[in-house]
Order: structure tokens, then C-alpha cells, then sequence
């Protein structure tokens, strides 16, 4: 996402690995938008970036928003529904990982190439904490009729680079419905914390 970064690739390491299936045509932008901007708070929503699917299945940028987050939409060659919000001094981080997986590099990769260019001051991160929030879920999760989520699990995260238990006082064991410490001294170590599908059914009632 290791990294979160409810990056899609640890939060989906997190919760399960990704079902991928043919290639589905992907939503129309509207319907894109409201699911990608789903996971952010209500108030940072409207002034969001979106990055979403054309036709063809190339990532491209949907809205160019006035916000601090950026929001990418769900992918259609993932069977499973997840879209992720980040601070967009997020972005260059994700951004790579996205080239590395579209080079074919494979999970270990990804997370070593980062690391080391961060060592060497080409892949920037942000100084301070920045936040991530993320769904998680199976097919159908987000109805287009009602802007609603249901079934999936919401995942917030917080990066502060370097944190480790010491330094923070959290626990590096995963806790459900519990903050806790991911890849501990890493530049990208952050905070989890993940509400199961039920306890967001539950509170909803």
C-alpha cells in the first residue's frame, strides 16, 4: 500500500488478494467519480482529483480538483470494488508503483525500487503525516443509484514516515477496528485502521 498504500497494493494485501478477471468495461466518469471520492470525508469530496478508466482501460485524469486529496477510481480489471482518496503530496509514491506494476515488476520489486529511490532523493515524500482512505469490497459494493457503500471494508491510514512503535506508541500487530503500526521505520510507515463491512452496517442503523 510493505506500504497501504491503502496504496492499492497493501491495502489489497491487507484485506485478501486481488481477483482479477477479464477486462470489464469501466463506469461512465460521473458514476467513476462518486464511488472513487466515496472513502474521503464528506467535506473533502467536491474539491477532489479524480484518476479513473477510459474506454480503453487507461488510467487517465477525470477531474482536475482544487483539493488536497486525490482519488482513484475503481479498476475494471479488478473483480473486486476498491477505490482509494490520498493527500496528493501522496502522489509521485503512488504514481510510481503504478509504473512498476505496469512494467510487470512484481510486489517485492515495487517496494525495494521505492525504497531505494527514496534513499537517493528521486521519489519524494511528504515530511509530515498524510492521509489515506480507502474501500474495500466485493463486486456491486457501491450503488450508482444511491452514492452508497455497503459490504466493504473502510480502511484509514495515516503516513508518518519513519514511525515506529518507539516513536509513536502503537502497536506493529494488525488489530481489527484498531489503530495500528504498518512497515515501522520505513519512509512509508503508517497507521491502520480498518472498519470491518459489519461494524460500518451496524453503526449505519
Amino acid at each position: 500500500m510493505r506500504t497501504l498504500e491503502t496504496s492499492t497494493l497493501v491495502l489489497l494485501g491487507l484485506l485478501g488478494a486481488a481477483g482479477v478477471s477479464a477486462q470489464q468495461p469501466p463506469a461512465d466518469a460521473a458514476t467513476q467519480i462518486a464511488a472513487a471520492v466515496s472513502p474521503a470525508p464528506a467535506d473533502l469530496r467536491d474539491g477532489a482529483s479524480v484518476l479513473g478508466y477510459s474506454g480503453d482501460g487507461q488510467l487517465v485524469s477525470l477531474r482536475q480538483g482544487d483539493g488536497d486529496l486525490v482519488c482513484l477510481a475503481d479498476d475494471p480489471k479488478d473483480e473486486r470494488f476498491h477505490v482509494a482518496c490520498y493527500f496528493k503530496q501522496l502522489e509521485p509514491f503512488m504514481a510510481r508503483g503504478r509504473e512498476l506494476r505496469a512494467q510487470g515488476k512484481q510486489r517485492d520489486e515495487v517496494v525495494a525500487t521505492r525504497e531505494a529511490e527514496i534513499q537517493q532523493g528521486k521519489l519524494a515524500m511528504p515530511a509530515q503525516p498524510a492521509a489515506l482512505y480507502s474501500y474495500t469490497g466485493p463486486p456491486g459494493s457501491f450503488d450508482p443509484e444511491t452514492g452508497e457503500v455497503t459490504g466493504a471494508n473502510h480502511v484509514y491510514v495515516v503516513y508518518i514516515p519513519y514511525a515506529t512503535a518507539a516513536s509513536t506508541g502503537l502497536s506493529a500487530t494488525p488489530a481489527s477496528g484498531a489503530p495500528w503500526l504498518m512497515a515501522a521505520g520505513k519512509p512509508w510507515a503508517h497507521i491502520m485502521l480498518v472498519q470491518p463491512a459489519a461494524e460500518e452496517e451496524d453503526a449505519s442503523q
